[in-house]
């Protein structure tokens, strides 16, 4: 069904795949991981056809999928057979109904209504979407605009799907529903399908092979679990291990925790606050206080509104009702007392070198310090691409310049919402690393994110929030901890 054959791809001399070669017979769920910016999503890009057809690249070799010319076949012809979800569905999102958006991939196949209809509502089952199909794909939350793209995705019934991280965003009752419909079509309709993930518990179930990339080239293809078996291969290559564990609920994992830091002035005053978009609320009546030198998570199903209240907390969004208070003051300094990190770092990238991004910040305010500029850049394994556009680099490389620029100014409060995307462990514990050491000098962390290892890792306390409300506060109880689980694991609002 895939066939790739010496394939290399080159960016303006600049060598992204050197001599990829492998097979992926139809049925087969084959698992492409690697450090951030070893080549992976250039592989999606070849399969479906968007290189070279749409993204000028030098190419060499040969990429045959589903019978077709991948290099050389209209992109229109290939995407009849071949599916695709991409790191940041929301660029390719257009319609104004989430039904219309499944259905628009259909109606172009002119298929009968019935059929789209049937399509349509199949799609938006197997991803938990239903409920929400009359609702505007630009009102929903970063993980629902992923179901969404896998739904419009699944319902042209494809010979074969690429996904790109299609479990980065994904709450785990989202990420379990999408894995089971992917593992169903694998079984029932022979559907081969190729993950790129870095979150390789999620994906286990159904994996059958793994192609581990570095520095473009591939340094092992086997069966997934022999291939990802060797502890010291995995570290070697930026990756954590795949184990199986039981899912909890975040409430079954935490318990209350009362105690405040006497005495001391809340850096962030939330009170009765509520925000929303076009007069509708989001959250709701949310009272929150965080210090000076907290590391807290705020965790939820997607839809619950954690975007919503950090963009509220960061004075990007205006508040509905209630108030956002920094050092007991409605005044921000913009980057200063709080920085975001947002979902889609593209959103917030806008310089035309890595190196005058991070350094834009602490130039306008004129704080520019040379030693702090390269610590910065080090700290998110930034300096070998200083020179790089932000836009040539892969979506893992441009979520640490992002942040990279959020930090840079050394602000008050850093708040990271969903910072995992695109991010190998290697590179991801390398910032988490570099942002506990600034915790302990005094700056606030509020991390936003479904993934246990690091709320367990690194935070001191939890914030769930569940349909716009904050229904507790507290931290993990570590009488419920389960050791294994700091290998890897996820974990679900209830």
């Amino acid at each position: 069904m895939i066939s790739v054959r010496n394939l290399t791809v080159s960016y303006e001399n600049s060598p992204a795949l050197q001599n990829v070669s492998f097979d992926a017979p139809a049925g087969e769920c084959l698992v492409v991981t690697g450090l951030s910016g070893c080549g992976k999503s250039t592989l999606a890009r070849a399969l479906i056809g968007l290189i070279p057809n749409a993204i000028p690249a030098k190419v060499e070799g040969e990429v045959t999928v589903a019978g077709l010319d991948a290099l050389r076949s209209p992109t229109a012809e290939i995407a009849r057979q071949v599916g695709a979800v991409f790191q940041n569905p929301r660029a390719n999102l257009f319609h104004l109904r989430v039904d219309d958006e499944v259905a628009f991939g259909p109606r172009n196949l002119e298929l009968p209504g019935e059929e789209v209809a049937q399509r349509v509502d199949w799609a938006l089952e197997a991803v938990g979407l239903s409920a929400l199909r009359a609702h505007k794909p630009a009102n929903l939350s970063g993980g629902q605009i992923q179901r969404v793209a896998i739904a419009a995705a699944l319902a042209m019934r494809p010979r074969v799907m690429v996904l790109d991280e299609p479990t980065a965003s994904l709450d785990v009752a989202g990420a379990q529903s999408v894995i089971a419909t992917l593992e169903k079509l694998k079984r029932e309709m022979g559907m081969t399908i190729v993950i790129i993930e870095h979150r390789l518990a999620e994906v286990r179930r159904i994996a059958d092979r793994a192609l581990v990339l570095r520095e473009g080239q591939v340094a092992a293809l086997g069966g997934f679990e022999q291939t990802l078996n060797d502890r010291s291969f995995l570290r070697a290559h930026g990756l954590r291990r795949p184990t199986m564990e039981a899912l909890s609920d975040w409430v079954s994992l935490l318990t209350p925790n009362g105690r405040r830091p006497a005495g001391v002035q809340p850096l962030l005053d939330l009170r009765s606050l509520s925000a929303g978009y076009n007069g509708h609320a989001i959250i709701q009546d949310v009272n929150l206080q965080i210090f000076p030198g907290e590391f807290v998570a705020l965790v939820g199903d997607n839809g619950a509104g954690k975007s919503t209240l950090a963009l509220a907390a960061a004075g990007l969004l205006k508040p509905l009702a209630g108030r956002a208070l920094v050092r007991g003051s409605a005044r921000y300094r913009p980057g200063l007392d709080i920085a975001l990190l947002f979902q889609n770092p593209a959103d917030q990238l806008f310089t035309n070198s890595v190196e005058e991004e991070v350094a834009f910040g602490p130039r306008n305010y004129k704080t520019f310090q040379p030693e702090i500029h390269e610590e910065t850049l080090a700290s998110a394994d930034l300096t070998r691409l200083r020179q790089r556009r932000p836009f040539s680099l892969s979506v893992g490389q441009q979520q640490r310049a992002a942040l990279a620029a959020c930090i840079a100014l050394r602000p008050a409060l850093v708040i990271l919402d969903e910072p995992t995307l695109g991010q190998d462990w290697r590179h991801l514990q390398q910032l988490m690393d570099f942002l506990v050491s600034l915790n302990r000098q005094g700056t606030a962390i509020l991390l936003i994110t479904h993934d246990y290892k690091l709320v367990h890792r690194y935070t001191h306390r939890v914030v769930l929030l569940d349909k716009g409300r904050l229904v507790l506060d507290g931290k993990i109880d570590p009488a419920l901890f389960n050791p294994s689980q700091s290998e890897e694991t996820a974990h679900a609002a209830p």
